[in-house]
């Protein structure tokens, strides 16, 4: 049976078992049919006569074997939740703890909330911001579109004395990590940390994620000076204190900016440039997600955990 719930609250009160979240998932990857190897799509797969697991957390994992390959797999194989002893049941509750937070959750929180350590914790919401990481928002933006830019890091006068970086007034990114981002008006976000804000970078980025003779609406920074070549562009100049220029503004990408900023100093205090990208993942799905429910909302994310898998090592490395 499938899991069905409107709210964490209802959630909770189905308490759903550990062999009902297996059931969930794989009807949710596979929808009831036999599935594909994913060692070699072209092989034929046999079902595996079923085995009671044993353990803390029995359930009963249907295995499939690969023909070509000979290699056994079950649902969870190539997800992010391959080799992870924590169980579904878990996984299934710190997803819809995490999904609803505008401004996320820390490991700190969610180890209380599920009870293991806050290193697994941690672990679990690098590989849940992992499975948010979709295709199904790539489409190019069209119609009205803003575009913005941001800085990640910190205000150098407020870092202490032997933190400060020399030469990192105005736009200087020096010890920061930049972030470019396009909002389509009562559309989608897309939002991605690039090298730096320079023309040469901007531009093909621009060109690959919005419509050709799209409206666009920028400030007056100088990356975006030919874009009028390819699209319908407007600016404001935030430099005279100008902020609404008939239809062209930039508010809602800033809007976007400021909760990513309070996201970070609110709830992560701190995040590296390695892992940025991630965190930024996460504020886009919660953006274009926000008129699913939650159950829509989780389900999407357990569909897209498919060829997501994410070893500890990797995080590290």
């Amino acid at each position: 049976m499938m899991i069905k719930f409107k709210s964490l609250y209802e959630f909770l009160k189905l308490n759903p078992s550990e062999q009902e979240c297996v059931n969930h998932l794989e009807e949710i990857i596979w929808g009831g049919k036999l599935p594909t190897s994913p060692f070699d799509p072209a092989s034929k797969v046999y079902k595996c006569a079923d085995k009671e697991t044993s353990g803390k957390y029995p359930a009963k994992y249907s295995r499939y074997r690969c023909k070509n390959t000979g290699r056994y797999f079950t649902v969870k194989t190539r997800t992010i939740f391959e080799n992870s002893n924590i169980p579904l049941s878990k996984w299934f509750l710190a997803d819809c703890i995490f999904s609803p937070h505008k401004k996320g959750i820390s490991s700190y929180q969610l180890k209380k909330f599920i009870g293991i350590t806050q290193k697994s914790a941690w672990f679990v919401l690098k590989r849940l911001r992992h499975a948010r990481k979709t295709s199904l928002f790539k489409d190019v933006l069209k119609n009205f579109v803003e575009i913005d830019e941001t800085f990640i890091g910190g205000k150098n006068k407020n870092r202490h004395r032997d933190k400060k970086v020399p030469n990192s007034q105005g736009r200087s990114w020096n010890k920061k990590i930049p972030v470019w981002g396009a909002i389509e008006r009562n559309g989608n976000l897309i939002a991605q940390v690039v090298p730096n804000t320079s023309q040469n970078t901007l531009e093909p980025i621009i060109k690959a994620n919005i419509k050709k003779n799209a409206t666009i609406y920028s400030d007056e920074w100088k990356a975006y000076k030919d874009l009028s070549k390819w699209f319908n562009h407007k600016q404001v100049n935030h430099g005279i204190k100008q902020y609404v220029n008939g239809k062209a503004t930039t508010n809602s990408i800033e809007s976007i900016w400021a909760i990513v900023k309070r996201t970070i100093y609110g709830t992560y205090h701190h995040i590296s440039n390695k892992h940025a990208q991630k965190y930024i993942d996460e504020i886009v799905f919660r953006h274009n997600t926000r008129k699913y429910s939650d159950e829509e909302r989780f389900n999407l994310m357990l569909l897209s955990s498919v060829g997501k898998r994410l070893t500890y090592q990797q995080l590290i490395k």
